[in-house]
């Protein structure tokens, strides 16, 4: 566990300088083909749900009883829906996350996704600056069950 952590931290740093070089394919693979699963089914979730806009699918993904962590969105799949039915726009389903990822990891039944996240600086809206993101999910009988961010309370 310490050395997936240290090899996580390592990642984030080396992707935050711009000597990380993205291949999606190659982040869903691990020796475990359980943890495999897991990835491949979070990275399904991202791209179908979240990022495709297709709120129809998140049955086939999350658990009824979801959990969500997030201060600003509901607990519960159908909460999850119509909290982000809101804001979706049904898209085609790309082969590939549009969102910067720089790591998924895997670990027992939870998947976390690391993004590059660029902000405008708060100190001068002008610039910008970079950090990182995560969303972590545990799975359950081959479904999200629960989520957890890093997002603060709007």
């Amino acid at each position: 566990m310490k050395n997936k952590l240290l090899l996580t931290c390592s990642i984030i740093v080396w992707a935050t300088l711009g000597a990380f070089s993205q291949n999606q394919a190659a982040l869903l693979k691990d020796k475990d083909q359980g943890l495999a699963k897991n990835k491949k089914l979070i990275y399904d979730f991202w791209r179908e749900v979240f990022e495709g806009g297709h709120m129809e699918l998140a049955p086939k993904y999350m658990a009824e009883g979801y959990i969500q962590h997030n201060p600003n969105v509901p607990t519960g799949r159908q909460a999850f829906v119509d909290f982000f039915s809101k804001f979706a726009v049904s898209k085609p389903v790309v082969d590939t996350m549009k969102s910067p990822v720089i790591a998924i990891t895997a670990d027992g039944d939870l998947v976390t996704l690391v993004f590059k996240q660029e902000n405008p600086d708060p100190k001068d809206p002008t610039k910008k600056y970079v950090t990182t993101w995560f969303d972590m999910f545990r799975i359950e009988g081959g479904k999200i069950a629960e989520h957890w961010d890093p997002a603060l309370k709007n």
